[in-house]
Parts: structure tokens; C-alpha cells; sequence
């Protein structure tokens, strides 16, 4: 697939996170690269250091501590959508961050390959798992590259929550093929809370700000994966909606039932 370089335009001016996907581009949309760039240079030079505090037990704010909790709650909520026994299976974690939910997939066995846009959080990942002797594949990169392999299962929390509708359903088209059981994914719901504070977040210059978080209903994801070409045969098998303070988030299990099952 061609390497497509997004030029900035006045509806979103940011960052070039040059070098945050090694192995290219394989996303098929200028937009959801453009937002990959922002996400990979926010996470990676802005907010590391504030991301390796809210997922440790070091103290927090009142705010961020309704954000970990959500978070905490949101991570059993999508390991509870996978086997109790991993042995055997292989898992992509897709934007793994600083490495908690990886590390719990490998307590179960499984064989992991976590990936993150930004090589900071990645390497502070490596560092943790380690000095718990988990073995785990940690990659800084784009985990659409298809070089990645196949899987058993995907989980994916939080990460695409910054891209619109459309560039989540491309993601999940190229992500499709290589998976054989399950997809597990988070989305921002769309309330009306946040409804309006994505209207409002759109007549500002964002910059130096942090990505902007795209509500996505529920209805209109269900219908966008039926109506996907590339999601033949998968179905939306569950779906679950954390809420805590400031924190929003709703779960999504897709289940293949044309491709191979592999447990």
C-alpha cells in the first residue's frame, strides 16, 4: 500500500510526527493518518509523563482519579471478553500504551505483541514488563502494518477513539483479515455531553491541545460494521458502556464467524 503524507489544513493545523510508524503507512486515508501524527506526537512529547503517572498508583488529581478508575474498569470489562486461558493464543494489543493491559493478557498466557505510536511509553512498557518477567513483544510503530502477523484475538482500548466513524471502520477493515476469533474495541459514546463539547472543540485552534475525542454512536457503528464490505462476516456480539467521572467509554466485541476460529 502507497505511503500517503497528509498536508495539514486549516480544519486541523498540528503536529508531523515524523518517524512515530516505522514500516510505513497502511492506513488507505489521509484524515486517519493526519490524526495518527497529532496522537503519536501528543502522546509521545506532551502528555508521557502525566500518562505513566495516571496509569501507576502514584497520586492523582481528583479528576485524573475518576479517569483510572474508569480505565481500571474498562480494561477487566474487555479482559472479560477474552478466555481466562491464554496459552497458545496470540493477541494484539493495538496503542498498549504503558503496558498494563498487555501485561495482564501475558499473565494469562498468551502471546503478546503490543504496540504503541509512541516510543516513549512503549520503552517505559518494556521496562515494567520486564521487571515483572513477563515476556512481551513491545513495538513502537502502526499496528495496521500487516507485517505484524495474524491473531487470535485483538483488543484495542482506547485508541481509537480520536478518529471519526469512517477512519475507525478502515482501521478495522485492514485489521480484519489477519484476525480469527475476536475484535475488542472502544469507541467515545456519544452523549450529550460530549456531543457538545465536540461541537464547541471545533471552533478553536487545537495545536498544543490533546487530540480531539470523536463521539461515535451506537447505532451508527453497528450499522457501519454491517455495512462494511471488508467486515463480511464479522457481527457485534457485545457491547458495554463505562462511565466514570470524567471518564466515558463504550466497549464493542466483534465476533468473526466467517474466518477461522481458532479457539
Amino acid at each position: 500500500m502507497a505511503d500517503v503524507t497528509p498536508t495539514p489544513n486549516s480544519s486541523h493545523s498540528g503536529p508531523s510526527f515524523a518517524g512515530a510508524a516505522p514500516g510505513g503507512s497502511h492506513a488507505t486515508s489521509a484524515p486517519y493518518l493526519e490524526r495518527r501524527a497529532w496522537i503519536g506526537e501528543y502522546f509521545d512529547r506532551t502528555a508521557a509523563s502525566a500518562w505513566k503517572a495516571l496509569t501507576s498508583d502514584a497520586p492523582v488529581s481528583r479528576v485524573r482519579a475518576t479517569v483510572r478508575a474508569g480505565r481500571d474498569t474498562m480494561r477487566q470489562t474487555l479482559l472479560a471478553t477474552l478466555p481466562a486461558d491464554l496459552n497458545g493464543a496470540r493477541v494484539l494489543d493495538a496503542g498498549c500504551g504503558t503496558g498494563v493491559l498487555a501485561m495482564d493478557l501475558a499473565r494469562r498466557g498468551a502471546q503478546v505483541l503490543a504496540i504503541d505510536l509512541s516510543p516513549t511509553l512503549v520503552d517505559h512498557a518494556r521496562e515494567q514488563a520486564e521487571a515483572e518477567g513477563l515476556s512481551i513483544d513491545f513495538r513502537s510503530g502502526d499496528m495496521l502494518d500487516p507485517a505484524l502477523g495474524a491473531f487470535d484475538y485483538l483488543i484495542a482500548m482506547d485508541s481509537l477513539i480520536h478518529y471519526e466513524l469512517r477512519e475507525i471502520l478502515g482501521a478495522l477493515s485492514i485489521l480484519a483479515p489477519r484476525v480469527g476469533n475476536r475484535m475488542a474495541i472502544t469507541v467515545a459514546p456519544r452523549t450529550p455531553v460530549l456531543a457538545s463539547l465536540h461541537a464547541v472543540g471545533k471552533l478553536f485552534p487545537r495545536r498544543d491541545r490533546a487530540p480531539q475525542i470523536m463521539p461515535v454512536a451506537e447505532s451508527k457503528f453497528r450499522q457501519g460494521v454491517a455495512e462494511t464490505a471488508a467486515l463480511a462476516g464479522w457481527r457485534v456480539a457485545d457491547t458495554t458502556r463505562v462511565e466514570r467521572g470524567f471518564y466515558r467509554s463504550q466497549a464493542f466485541v466483534l465476533q468473526n464467524e466467517a474466518g477461522l476460529k481458532t479457539r
